[in-house]
């Protein structure tokens, strides 16, 4: 079977884990890693010693022997690297979010299509065991009609000098519901402040609204002196709880819930509640990195879409454009395109 030969842009946070994970990957080949930072370099060059380097980001673009380029580089780059890359017709996986507008993630996917070119987004989550299970029990209808989705992303810094709180902690769980969830979204109302006086916002809320009774709300914040990393998932006959910070009980699913009955005057609400058992789900424990980058090599290899398609990183892209926009005209609703 066929071998992709890889290039890795930028070695900074995320970098070495890519590079670990496609390094061990079948069928793949990490054949030159490039980033104009010396020192970040060296470090590789201690971890894997049979890997070319480079401080010229062009150098990955020209090269014939590269077959497909991984992105890790700050949003702002994203659209220029992916589009140098798939010009040169090679295959790219670029971190998330896709872009830093949607008429950048609609321009990449269009030429992606006309060079016959996987165009692929590094929405990690979807590749874990937890995520994985939670689609598992929303498709076999486990917890019945999905009804809301309520995250909560916060933690004490990384300020980030280019993009808001949002941009920055939203998209791991924007992936998620666009994943979980196949109704699609309408509207978009969301606020935030900066407390830096550089108009980035490091506390920010997010409402999406759906044209059925779905709705789905997002907390992220910079500024939290703990850090919560949880999701409730509710249907109309079970709950779930998504806590990533557990260790190994990441999923719960709860036995619980509530009917609706009104009195004959329709005055009254009587309200019954249900509380039950509580489930906890085996998981894998695959690395999901790992997931990212076999998914990236297969539907290469295969011409198949991957997981973490464009299309999806295009959705994620259009919600977060939308809730700056709403964020500007201080929580306006902010209507989608296709609505």
């Amino acid at each position: 079977m066929q071998t992709i030969k890889l290039g890795v842009i930028g070695y900074g946070y995320w970098g070495p884990n890519i590079v670990r994970n496609f390094f061990a990957a079948s069928n793949c080949e990490v054949k030159l890693v490039a980033d104009p930072r010396p020192q970040r370099l060296d470090l590789l060059a201690r971890n894997f010693p049979s890997i070319e380097r480079t401080t010229r980001v062009d150098d990955v673009f020209s090269s014939p022997d590269i077959d497909a380029v991984v992105i890790a580089t700050p949003v702002f780059t994203h659209y220029e690297l992916a589009k140098k890359a798939l010009l040169e017709g090679k295959h790219v996986l670029v971190e998330k979010p896709m872009t830093g507008s949607v008429a950048e993630a609609q321009d990449l996917i269009n030429l992606a299509a006309q060079k016959g070119l996987t165009l692929m987004v590094d929405h990690t989550f979807l590749y874990t065991g937890a995520v994985q299970k939670m689609k598992e029990l929303i498709d076999s209808q486990v917890i019945g009609a999905p009804r809301y989705f309520d995250s909560t992303r916060i933690n004490l810094g990384l300020f980030q000098p280019d993009i808001n709180v949002l941009w920055d902690l939203a998209p791991h769980d924007l992936s998620i519901l666009t994943y979980l969830v196949t109704d699609k979204p309408c509207s978009i109302n969301a606020t935030g402040i900066s407390h830096t006086g550089n108009n980035i916002e490091n506390i920010a809320y997010m409402t999406v609204n759906y044209q059925s009774d779905f709705i789905a709300h997002f907390n992220c914040s910079w500024t939290s002196p703990v850090k919560v990393r949880s999701t409730l998932i509710g249907g109309d006959k079970k709950m779930i709880v998504y806590n990533d910070l557990e260790p190994s009980e990441k999923v719960r699913i709860y036995d619980t819930g509530y009917n609706m009955k009104t009195e004959e005057d329709r005055k009254h609400i009587m309200v019954d509640y249900r509380t039950g058992d509580v489930y906890i789900p085996k998981l894998s424990s695959q690395e999901a990195l790992a997931g990212v980058a076999n998914d990236f090599i297969q539907s290469i290899l295969g011409q198949v879409e991957p997981l973490a398609n464009a299309r999806l990183g295009l959705q994620v892209v259009q919600i977060l454009e939308a809730s700056q926009e709403s964020i500007r005209q201080n929580g306006k609703e902010i209507k989608l395109a296709h609505c």
